[in-house]
């Protein structure tokens, strides 16, 4: 395969070598015989789908999971024997390409069995119940429900009730209520079918961090702390095993220049120096997911904070150096610089969301580079 040339500076680095030490403490965290489901869909949380599932296997994962048709496909190009989840909605349409390439459906609609059944199949198709306990989103959500899509389901020879899961709601809270309230609506459910499935899972990746070891079931679907990120706040103070963080931003100084009191920068003149100021020039924007509303954050220049200033351009924005640095120089935007850091935590408090949509939105115009012994 021909390597691919990056000529632009601003790249996503990608530590697999931090992928694989999460899945392999967690094998170690796991009861024996569980599964590891390794969630890669939305490219792996913007890690890079096919290189984070391929040193996920490696390490012991046996499933994979996405969430799109589309995903599924992709992945299965690469992956042909591995077991692959699709975690969403997928449409009848599909169903005759899920069971030519052995791709394993999620299913909460007796209707959309009954028209799965007049196509034709080429193999058996591989369905995984989805009881909505209390997400709101996906699946049946009474047993009577349950019991006539299973009895759909197993009425024929094409079909088959490989699994049966549900989604937590607040795994991630210290408040256990609502999430105990799901797992016993759960229970109920599993233990009404006639025969269980080979597959129950439940747990996210709050639950098998913190939860008890009995929800693991049968296997876990390992998603933002395989990547090296805690679910929340609360989760980071309960961990039972350090997490490594898989993803850095850098770049690198394409112009520097001194601006005297009373000059402006950028669009709308938003940023007027009030003194002398060195002004660095980086070559991301929020056409590569550095938002607008991140101006005013920090990255890192020679190991000291610097700010965002101005407003931020498609593909450029501009930071207020703390001294007059060469062409060239090295820019982190997320990652570590001598004995400095910006986390993605940090990203995701600057803009009042969640670590989980902070690698998902740098788009695909910033190259994944990977790092791996």
């Amino acid at each position: 395969m021909q390597k691919i040339q990056h000529f632009r500076p601003t790249r996503a680095i990608i530590n697999l070598e931090a992928i694989k030490h999460n899945v392999l403490r967690l094998k170690e965290h796991l009861k024996k015989g569980v599964q590891i489901m390794a969630v890669v869909k939305a490219n792996a949380y913007g890690h890079g789908d096919v290189e984070v599932a391929a040193t996920a296997i490696e390490a012991g994962a046996t499933m994979l999971a996405v969430a799109t048709p589309e995903e599924a496909l992709h992945i299965r190009k690469h992956f042909p024997n591995i077991d692959i989840l699709i975690l969403g909605y997928a449409p009848v349409s599909f169903a005759p390409f899920a069971a030519k390439e052995n791709i394993t459906l999620t299913v909460f609609s007796s209707d959309w069995v009954d028209q799965v059944k007049a196509l034709t199949l080429s193999n058996p198709l591989k369905l995984h119940i989805k009881i909505d306990t209390g997400m709101g989103r996906i699946g049946v959500t009474t047993i009577e429900d349950l019991m006539n899509l299973y009895k759909a389901i197993s009425s024929s020879d094409n079909l088959l009730v490989d699994g049966v899961f549900t989604h937590f709601a607040t795994a991630d809270e210290e408040d256990e209520t609502y999430f105990n309230h799901q797992v016993s609506k759960f229970e109920q459910f599993i233990s009404s079918l006639p025969v269980k499935p080979r597959i129950v899972h439940a747990a996210n990746t709050a639950t098998m961090l913190i939860k008890d070891q009995q929800l693991q079931y049968d296997a876990v679907r390992f998603g933002i702390s395989m990547y090296g990120l805690a679910p929340s706040a609360y989760v980071k103070t309960k961990l039972p095993f350090p997490l490594q963080t898989a993803f850095s931003l850098e770049t690198e100084l394409v112009e520097v220049k001194l601006i005297q009191p009373g000059q402006s920068i950028g669009y709308g003149a938003t940023f007027t120096a009030t003194e002398p100021s060195y002004i660095g020039t980086i070559p991301i924007g929020y056409a590569d997911g550095l938002i607008r509303k991140y101006s005013g954050q920090h990255v890192l220049v020679n190991g000291t904070r610097a700010p965002i200033i101005g407003r931020i351009c498609m593909d450029q924005c501009m930071i207020l150096l703390p001294a007059a640095y060469n062409i060239g120089e090295k820019v982190t935007l997320i990652g570590k610089q001598q004995n400095e850091e910006i986390t993605i935590d940090e990203w995701a408090e600057k803009v009042e969301t969640i670590n989980y949509e902070v690698p998902c939105i740098i788009t695909s115009r910033v190259p994944r580079i990977y790092n791996k012994k």
